[in-house]
C-alpha cells in the first residue's frame, strides 16, 4: 500500500485461522471441497496453506478442488467509517476502503457476506498491494469490478474461470445508504490434489523457503488437465510447452506425480506456441521424465514425435531461424523485440546440440541403437564445426555460455575459457528471466562453481523472497529491492504486466535437491543413482527426500555433527559421496557394517553399490570447512541525480550540447543533436501533444518565452508495450550527460522505471531507478561514456511519459 495514496488510519488482527475447511458443494461452487486430511509433515518455510494436507491417492485424473481461506490482516483505508463487531465481522458506517491480507498469493476468487449492505460497491484483487490492473485481451483487464451477489453473498467474477493470483483483496465502498455488517471476507481457493511427496532442508533457511516456494508456485498452476504457465488473467493463461520444462521438472520432484507430467507432455506434444526453443526443451522435458521413470512405453508413444523436432533443428542449425522468443532478458533480444539475434542464434545451437546429445543417450538405454547414432552423429557433426574455430566460445555470451556448458561436450580448457569470458561478473551472470537463470545455475554446477551458483541464487531467487515473493516472478532484478518496498507493484516490462506467479521460475526446485542435496539418477528410473551433496561453509546442513516409483530416497548430512544418513529404496542401488569441504575426513563408520570405499578425489570418498536399506555414517572431520569470498556486485554507472527545481525551464542548466523535446510542435519534435551523436532510434513509444503555448511552469519553454508539452508514452494496455527504448549511438568514450525530463501532465498518478544497458552488449549498467511523484516535472540525469539503451517501462498510472532529453 501506497502511503503517499491511502491514509492508514486503523488496522485489525485476524485471529482466525488462515485456513478454514470448507464443505459446501452447491450450485455456487464449481468444484467440490477438498477430500484429504491434515496428516502429512509440517514445513515451516513453506508459504502454502496446504502443504501439510494429504489425499488419499491423488491422480492425473483428478479434478479441481476448492478450499476456504481468511484473511491475516484488514486495513481500512480513506475513511474511519469501521470498527470490528467480532470474528471476521465489519460494522461499516459510511465510505471506506478495506483492503484484506491473505499472507499468501493464492489461486482464488474473493468474497465476502452481507445481510445489510446497501449502496455503491466494488471489489478489486492483486498479487502485490495495490489493485491489479492488466493488459487488454484480458476478460477484466482492471481487476476492479462490481461484485455479483448470491443470496447474501457478494463476490467478485473478473473471469469465466473464476480465479486469479490473489494475495490481497479490497472492498471499496464509495457510497452507503445505512451502516452495514460485512462479514467473514475470504477467498475461495482452488487446488488439484497433490501431496508433498519430496522435501528439502538446510541450515541456510532461505535456500529452504526456495524450495518450497518454488514448489507451491508450481502447484498453485495445476489445472484439472494440464500444467498451467500463469495465476493472473491477462489474455495468455494457457498451456506454454517450454515454460513447463522447469515446472515439471519441480513437480517431479516435490510431489511425485509422475502421472501427470506424463499426461502434460502428451498434451503438449502437438504445440510449441511458434517458438524454435520450446519445442526442444519438451525433448529435453521427456528425456527428465524418462531418467524419473525408465517408462519406455510412454517414450515409444512419442519417439515420432521427438524425432520430428529434433530433426528440425537439425534443419535449423546454421541458418538463423526465426526463433520468435528464447528469453525476456536485453541480450536475448527482449522477448519479441529482436529474438534472433547472435546470443540467441548461438544459444539455439547449443540447445540443438545438448537435445541431440541427451535424446541419444535415452534411445541408447531404451535399446533404439539407429535413431541413437543418428542423433549422436549430429551432435559430433556440428562440435566438430565449432572446433573448426578454437575460440568458438569467445563470441557467447551468458545464455549461449550456459547452454554451451549444458550440453556437455565442453572441455576442461573450453570450460574454463567460458567461466572466464561469461561469468565472472557477478551482475552479468543474472538473467532477466528466472527461467533462464536455471539453465544458468545447471551449468555453474556443471563447470563445479556452487559457490558461485548459491551467489546468484540468493542474487535471484533470494532478492524475490526479501521483496516479499510468496511465489516465484516471471521477471526480476534484484535492484528492485533498492527502489520498491516489500509487495510494491512490479516494474512492467517488455513481458507486459509482470506476473509474481509465474512456475517457469520454479527451477531452483529441482536444482537444490539434484545439486546441494545431490539426488540423481544413474541409470533411468533410479535403479542406480547418486547422492552427491555440496556444502560449503555456509551451507553446512542439508536433507531432503526425492520421491521414485521405486520409493522415496531419503539423505541428511552435517558437517558440523558429522552425522549422515541415506535411506536406499528396494530394487535400487546408490552411490554415496561423503563431502569434505574443504576439511580432512580421518575416519568414517558406517553403523551396521564396514565398507570399503571405492575410491576418493579432493572433494569427496565414494561409496559404489549400496543396496537397499538404512545407512548411518559418523564422518570425523579435521580442519575447517573452506571459505569463499563473496564476490562484488558492480554496476558501472550509479543512480541518477533528480531535479525537481526547474521544471520546464530547461535552457540555463541542460542541453548545452543538444537536445530532443518528444513532439514539441504537435506530433513533431524539436531536436538539435550533439556533434558526437548519431540518430537516436526510438522504439515502442507512443506519440502525444499535451499542450501549445500554454503558461503552465511544467511545459517546456523554447528561445522565444512559448512553453508548449509532448511526450513519449507506453503503449499501453497493449501487450508487451508497457515499455520503450531510446538508443544513443555516440562516438566518444568520454563522459558526456543525459537528461530525461518526466512530467505526469494530466495528473494520472505516473510511476515509471528506468533500465540502462549497453547499446552493443545490452549489459545492464546501472541499477533500476524508479521514477515517483512526477506530476510537476521531474529530471533525471545520468553520465555516460558510451553508446547506451535507456529503457523506461511503466509501474503504475495510464503510462509512462518523458517529455525530452537533453545532452551536456
Amino acid at each position: 500500500m501506497r502511503r503517499d495514496l491511502f491514509f492508514l488510519v486503523s488496522t485489525f488482527i485476524l485471529t482466525a485461522s488462515i485456513f478454514c475447511s470448507f464443505a459446501q458443494n452447491t450450485p455456487l461452487y464449481p468444484y467440490p471441497s477438498i477430500q484429504g486430511s491434515y496428516n502429512g509433515e509440517k514445513a515451516m518455510y513453506s508459504p502454502d496453506p496446504l502443504v501439510s494436507y494429504r489425499w488419499k491417492n491423488p491422480k492425473a485424473s483428478d479434478g479441481l478442488e476448492i478450499y476456504r481461506i481468511e484473511p491475516v490482516s484488514v486495513v481500512s483505508i480513506i475513511g474511519t467509517q469501521t470498527r470490528q463487531t467480532g470474528h471476521n465481522r465489519i460494522r461499516v458506517t459510511g465510505p471506506c476502503d478495506l483492503m484484506f491480507d491473505f499472507g499468501q498469493v493464492n489461486a482464488a476468487w474473493f468474497e465476502f457476506d452481507s445481510d445489510d449492505l446497501d449502496g455503491d460497491i466494488e471489489m478489486s484483487i492483486s498479487e502485490f498491494n495495490e489493485p491489479a490492473v492488466f493488459n487488454a485481451g484480458s476478460q477484466s483487464p482492471r481487476k476492479t469490478a462490481v461484485p455479483r451477489r448470491y443470496g447474501n453473498t457478494w463476490r467478485l467474477e473478473l473471469n469465466d474461470e473464476l480465479y486469479e493470483g490473489v494475495r490481497y483483496a479490497w472492498i471499496h465502498i464509495h457510497s452507503l445508504n445505512r451502516p452495514a455488517v460485512i462479514q467473514s471476507p475470504r477467498l475461495i481457493c482452488q487446488t488439484k490434489p497433490a501431496n508433498y511427496e519430496g522435501s528439502f532442508s538446510s541450515n541456510d533457511t532461505l535456500l529452504t523457503r526456495m524450495w518450497y516456494t518454488g514448489a507451491y508456485t508450481v502447484k498453485l498452476n495445476l489445472l484439472k488437465d494440464y500444467f498451467g504457465a500463469i495465476l493472473m488473467e491477462r489474455s495468455d493463461r494457457h498451456s506454454w510447452t517450454g515454460d513447463a520444462h522447469t515446472s515439471q521438472a519441480a513437480s517431479m520432484i516435490a510431489f511425485g506425480n509422475y502421472d501427470f507430467v506424463r499426461e502434460n507432455l502428451r498434451y503438449t506434444s502437438t504445440q510449441y506456441n511458434g517458438i524454435a526453443s520450446y519445442s526442444l526443451y519438451w525433448v529435453l522435458s521427456l528425456v527428465d521424465y524418462y531418467n524419473y521413470t525408465a517408462d519406455r512405453a510412454f517414450l515409444e508413444e512419442m519417439l515420432e514425435n521427438a524425432c520430428s523436432k529434433l530433426e528440425t533443428a537439425y534443419q535449423h542449425y546454421g541458418t538463423n531461424p526465426e526463433l520468435s522468443f528464447y528469453g525476456w532478458d536485453e541480450r536475448l533480444g527482449a522477448g519479441f523485440e529482436n529474438p534472433s539475434n547472435s546470443e540467441t542464434q548461438n544459444a539455439y545451437k547449443m540447445l540443438s546440440i545438448r537435445s541431440w546429445i541427451e535424446f541419444s543417450e535415452v534411445l541408447d538405454h531404451a535399446g533404439y541403437s539407429l535413431l541413437r547414432n543418428q542423433f549422436k552423429g549430429y551432435a559430433t557433426e556440428k562440435i566438430k564445426q565449432l572446433r573448426n574455430d578454437p575460440e568458438w566460445m569467445i563470441s557467447l555470451g551468458i545464455h549461449a555460455a550456459s547452454d554451451a556448458v549444458n550440453a556437455g561436450f565442453a572441455d576442461a580448457g573450453e570450460r574454463e575459457s567460458i567461466w572466464q569470458n561469461a561469468f565472472t561478473d557477478r551482475l552479468q551472470r543474472m538473467s532477466y528471466s528466472p527461467f533462464n537463470q536455471y539453465f544458468i545455475i545447471r551449468s555453474m554446477a556443471a563447470m563445479d562453481r556452487y559457490p558461485e551458483a548459491l551467489s546468484t541464487i540468493h542474487d535471484c531467487w533470494g532478492g524475490q523472497l526479501r521483496y516479499g515473493a510468496t511465489t516465484f516472478f516471471e521477471v526480476y532484478r534484484s535492484s528492485w529491492n533498492q527502489v520498491s518496498a516489500p509487495n510494491d507493484a512490479p516494474i512492467n516490462n517488455q513481458c507486459g504486466y509482470t506476473s509474481l506467479a509465474h512456475p517457469w521460475s520454479a527451477g531452483i526446485t529441482n536444482w537444490l535437491s539434484e545439486e546441494i542435496l545431490g539426488i540423481q539418477p544413474l541409470e533411468p528410473g533410479f535403479t542406480t543413482f547418486l547422492v552427491r551433496p555440496h556444502l560449503t561453509a555456509t551451507v553446512n546442513r542439508v536433507s531432503g527426500e526425492t520421491p521414485t516409483l521405486k520409493g522415496k530416497i531419503k539423505a541428511s548430512f552435517d558437517l558440523l555433527t558429522g552425522q549422515h544418513r541415506l535411506n536406499v529404496p528396494h530394487g535400487t542401488s546408490a552411490t554415496l559421496c561423503i563431502p569434505k569441504a574443504g576439511m580432512e575426513i580421518q575416519r568414517i563408520n558406517f553403523s551396521d557394517k564396514s565398507y570399503r570405499a571405492s575410491h576418493e578425489d579432493s572433494q569427496f570418498v565414494y561409496f559404489t553399490n549400496l543396496s537397499e536399506g538404512e545407512y548411518r555414517i559418523k564422518v570425523e572431520y579435521k580442519g575447517k570447512l573452506a571459505q569463499t569470498e563473496e564476490e562484488p556486485l558492480i554496476y558501472e554507472y550509479a543512480q541518477p541525480k533528480e531535479d525537481v527545481i526547474t521544471q520546464g525551464n530547461w535552457q540555463e542548466r541542460y542541453g548545452s550540447s543538444g537536445y530532443i523535446l518528444f513532439n514539441y510542435d504537435s506530433l513533431t519534435h524539436k531536436m538539435v543533436l550533439p556533434d558526437f551523436m548519431d540518430q537516436p532510434l526510438f522504439n515502442k513509444q507512443g506519440n502525444i501533444h499535451w499542450a501549445t503555448n500554454t503558461s503552465d511552469v511544467r511545459a517546456l519553454k523554447e528561445i522565444d518565452g512559448t512553453r508548449s508539452i509532448g511526450a513519449f508514452i507506453t503503449r499501453d494496455p497493449i501487450p508487451c508495450d508497457q515499455t520503450m527504448t531510446i538508443d544513443l549511438p555516440v562516438e566518444t568514450s568520454n563522459p558526456y550527460k543525459v537528461s530525461l525530463y518526466f512530467v505526469d501532465w494530466d495528473k494520472t498518478n505516473r510511476r515509471s522505471a528506468i533500465e540502462i544497458f549497453d547499446l552493443k552488449t545490452k549489459k545492464l549498467l546501472a541499477p533500476v531507478h524508479m521514477i515517483r511523484d512526477y506530476s510537476e516535472g521531474k529530471y533525471v540525469t545520468y553520465l555516460f561514456d558510451r553508446s547506451v539503451r535507456i529503457r523506461i517501462n511503466q509501474v503504475r498510472g495510464s503510462n509512462a511519459a518523458v517529455s525530452g532529453i537533453f545532452f551536456d
